[in-house]
């Protein structure tokens, strides 16, 4: 009888555990979906992006020793086009590159919020002294600028998180890319900062 009494009260615990994890397991569907409906009716934009300036300063190449040291300040402008979903920048790297080689640093933007309709500006320096340069990109950067004229590509990597009432969503990759068009009124032969300028504001690519 007594060990009747303790499986009945077994079964009961169990019966319980059961039922509870029923209900919880219910409710995190329930706000999963109320989450997705609430995405999938604002659906974000991707925030947009520009480039409002490239100051080259420094654009040094040895063909000795395959190095080349790079120094410009960008000025990149981003603007919140959504009405109702506020975007958290939780990590901006920036950097530039040629022809797909990363040629300074990262710099690291502060950590910001842009609510709806916002804009922020930022103006970093990027820095890129004595990288190891390929020699067909050292050709090919020689050519350039003997053409007066110079591509560069300003990338920005990082994760956002978006902002709907007091919902905020996980981590998202944010991949930004923004061509830098300059140009000199003449050829001098050799790679150099002196004498480009950059042309015109430029819209960034954007990947969420």
């Amino acid at each position: 009888m007594g060990k009747d009494c303790g499986n009945h009260h077994d079964d009961h615990f169990r019966n319980g555990c059961r039922r509870l994890l029923k209900v919880l397991l219910g409710m995190a569907f329930i706000v999963a979906v109320i989450a997705l409906i609430v995405y999938l009716v604002l659906r974000p934009t991707h925030p947009s992006f520009f480039l409002q300036d490239a100051s080259l300063r420094q654009l040094d190449l040895s063909n000795s020793s395959g190095l080349l040291s790079t120094s410009l300040q960008v000025t990149v402008a981003s603007r919140n086009p959504n009405d109702r979903v506020g975007v958290y920048y939780d990590r901006l790297d920036v950097y530039a590159s040629y022809k797909y080689q990363q040629i300074t640093v990262a710099a690291s933007l502060p950590a910001v919020y842009q609510g709806h309709g916002d804009v922020d500006v930022w103006s970093p320096v990027l820095d890129g002294p004595n990288v190891p340069f390929a020699p067909y990109l050292a050709s090919a950067i020689s050519q350039d600028c003997q053409a007066g004229y110079l591509i560069l590509q300003v990338k920005i990597d990082g994760r956002v998180r978006w902002k709907v009432g007091s919902w905020i969503s996980g981590h998202y990759h944010l991949f930004v890319t923004c061509p830098a068009f300059l140009v000199t009124s003449g050829g001098n032969g050799a790679p150099g900062a002196s004498g480009f300028k950059f042309q015109t504001t430029t819209y960034c690519h954007v990947e969420v």
